[in-house]
């Protein structure tokens, strides 16, 4: 009799935890979908008949480049219709996005002026072209009556020239040699007066002081100003 009583209340106490308050339970955990970012916009080239002729053009002259997709960066900067100089037959530094008309331009001087006045001049072809830079979102300096507008550089619509180094070793600078007088400035003067004939402006160290120490070639503009 004692063992049955016992049994029934282990029965009891068993049947109260599973249906009473006592029976714990763990929380299920639901798993979210994994969130994916939104794609990303296809970039846009330029695809204007002038765009397309610009670079056919520069490939058929055996330029190697890569056109950039268009940018708008604000602040009244943006690249439209630009590519990157990869390789055209003379090392140039720091040259960035620069329009194809300005690209095909700036060859031309190079292989057809620049290159032809140093066998000339120094009897020693161009090894290097040093630039500081094409694009950069600025204003033009220098000239109070453009205060507050945009450079032809916040369009990748220009090249500032620094120097060349010959393939003899020798360097030629427009800060150190515009004005030395000699061969090397005669040099210079004639790249730059050849450059007047390609490009809509021209600015040298003779325009003002800060163009000291670089030649400024951009397409901007009415086109016939040579300093």
């Amino acid at each position: 009799m004692k063992g049955r009583i016992a049994f029934v209340a282990i029965l009891s106490a068993l049947t109260a935890a599973c249906v009473g308050g006592g029976e714990v339970r763990r929380p299920v955990r639901t798993s979210r979908p994994a969130t994916r970012p939104a794609p990303r916009p296809a970039p846009v080239y330029a695809d204007d008949a002038a765009y397309r002729l610009c670079t056919a053009n520069l490939t058929a002259t055996q330029v190697t480049f890569s056109p950039l997709p268009n940018e708008e960066k604000g602040s009244g900067c943006a690249l439209i219709g630009t590519v990157k100089l990869l390789d055209y037959g003379t090392p140039t530094t720091n040259l960035g996005p620069m329009t194809c008309e300005v690209a095909a331009r700036f060859i031309a001087w190079v292989r057809y002026a620049v290159r032809p006045a140093a066998r000339l001049y120094f009897g020693s072809d161009v090894a290097q072209v040093e630039t500081y830079g094409t694009y950069a979102c600025r204003n033009i300096v220098g000239n109070p009556n453009m205060a507050g507008k945009r450079s032809e550089h916040a369009h990748g619509n220009a090249v500032d020239i620094a120097a060349f180094v010959l393939a003899d070793g020798r360097r030629i600078s427009i800060q150190n040699n515009w004005a030395s007088g000699g061969v090397e400035s005669q040099f210079l003067h004639r790249v730059h007066d050849s450059a007047c004939k390609r490009f809509k402006t021209v600015l040298s160290p003779d325009y003002n002081a800060a163009h000291y120490n670089h030649l400024h070639f951009d397409m901007g503009g009415k086109g016939g100003y040579c300093r």
